[in-house]
């Protein structure tokens, strides 16, 4: 990994994954994905969790269908994969941790987006419950006009709505699928969460294990607080 390139540097901007980097949603994907097997009669298939982990929910519920035998069924488990998680991120909507300290501290001194697969209303949804959607300037979502990650076109339409050069934002992702998509964007990026389990980790300029880790709180501080507030 290029770590200098993160702690000796300081981002113009910085645009964060919701799903496992800001909110700790993953587990209710992982649960979703559980409950939307059940309701069909159907098992996980072995590694499914981390193969579906970062991947837009509508392209995961086609890969449910599809690992399952049962492609006909995709329209089917999509909508009740995003039935499941909705239910169960609206009972027990939790940051991250250290999440919630680094995007408040940010906000102060830098233009902060969110670029997620998921839809615009859970990402709303989850952000507002966390009290931190008034923290960013711009949320941006995979649609019709953006392809999903790992494409990159949600990490480099959150730069450029930030104002400034994809080289010059950081990316923050807990996932293979999502370093892919800024990395193609052309963003710095930093890798936070478990390790994933194929290495892909050595795709982030820098990986912590929490957004709490204390140099990268301690690197907050210098690379960030101390320049000038925003107006």
């Amino acid at each position: 990994m290029t770590a200098d390139r993160i702690l000796n540097w300081s981002p113009a901007a910085i645009v964060f994954d919701c799903d496992g980097t800001l909110m700790d949603t993953e587990r209710h994907w992982q649960d979703a994905r559980i409950r939307a097997f059940r309701e069909f009669g159907l098992k996980p298939p072995a590694g499914f969790a981390e193969r579906a982990k970062g991947v837009h929910y509508t392209e995961c519920g086609s890969l449910m269908a599809r690992e399952t035998g049962k492609p006909e069924l995709t329209g089917a488990m999509t909508d009740s994969l995003l039935r499941h998680f909705m239910t169960l991120v609206a009972a027990d909507p939790v940051t991250m941790p250290g999440a919630a300290a680094l995007v408040r501290l940010a906000a102060c001194h830098l233009p902060l987006a969110v670029a997620s697969n998921c839809p615009l209303d859970v990402v709303e949804s989850c952000l507002e419950r966390a009290s931190l959607l008034d923290r960013f300037d711009h949320i941006v979502v995979a649609g019709d006009a953006l392809r999903p990650k790992p494409h990159p076109d949600v990490y480099a339409a959150a730069a450029e709505l930030c104002g400034v050069r994809p080289q010059d934002a950081l990316a923050v992702e807990d996932s293979v699928t999502g370093i892919e998509s800024a990395r193609r964007a052309g963003l710095r990026v930093l890798g936070v969460g478990p390790r994933p389990a194929d290495g892909g980790q050595d795709r982030a300029d820098l990986w912590v294990d929490a957004l709490s880790d204390p140099g990268l709180v301690a690197w907050a501080h210098a690379r960030i607080v101390e320049a000038e507030p925003r107006a």
